[in-house]
């Protein structure tokens, strides 16, 4: 089974009206890191994962998961 990993790195960066530059600068990573993840060229690290996840306050399943055949879609987002 083909598996990737997906993100919404792209949609709490709006949400939270942040640039790719300001996001890479607050955990540490460069904007290329930042947009090679949003598009899916790039699976980040668990470290830099986790600090995009608290960057937002979210868990990590909220903001990464794995995609294939039988499970395409995201998780839904948790209220708040």
């Amino acid at each position: 089974m083909n598996k990737r990993l997906a993100n919404r790195v792209r949609v709490f960066r709006a949400e939270h009206n942040l640039s790719q530059a300001e996001l890479a600068e607050a955990i540490g990573v460069s904007r290329k890191t930042i947009s090679t993840i949003e598009v899916g060229r790039f699976v980040p690290s668990t470290i830099i994962a986790l600090q995009i996840a608290n960057h937002f306050g979210v868990p990590l399943e909220q903001v990464f998961w794995l995609k294939d055949a039988g499970h395409p879609g995201p998780p839904p987002l948790a209220p708040g």
